[in-house]
């Protein structure tokens, strides 16, 4: 049942699109849902783990940074959100690439897709500005 979920939230026309879904969202229930669900390998201060460009013995790279010294913003606001929702080794087989390994896990049976968005939207508050817009050039166009 969950793959058939998630086969149809690649199908189905998201109603939220573009940077909208992250504008007046509760920052401070991102930030509190950050520190229950995300901190323990992203980092308190968004800092990720060490030498998260290397892969590990296991084959996995270790939790990367969250803040404007890693990679989040360089992705659209879908593919976070679809990412933390069914996690990145459901994600990637979903799109077709069965070698990347991740660890990051599904949050999507834990978390609402509010809570999802909320994180997600405490993660670009803490960015500069410069790198909010540029972030912001990777979603697609609200539809309405």
């Amino acid at each position: 049942m969950r793959h058939l979920l998630f086969a149809l939230a690649f199908l189905l026309p998201n109603s939220t699109m573009a940077g909208h879904e992250l504008d007046n969202r509760d920052l401070d229930n991102g930030r509190v849902l950050y520190k229950e669900h995300c901190a323990s390998c992203h980092g308190a201060k968004l800092e990720g783990q060490p030498n998260w460009r290397q892969i590990g013995e296991d084959g996995i790279l270790p939790a990367p940074p969250h803040d404007a010294s890693g990679h989040t913003w360089h992705h659209d606001n879908q593919l976070l959100f679809d990412y933390t929702k069914f996690g990145g080794k459901a994600l990637m087989e979903a799109r077709g690439i069965t070698r990347f390994k991740s660890g990051m896990p599904g949050l999507g049976d834990v978390l609402t897709d509010d809570g999802i968005w909320d994180i997600l939207a405490y993660i670009r508050s803490t960015w500069p500005e410069r790198i909010r817009r540029i972030q912001a050039t990777r979603n697609r166009p609200h539809e309405n």
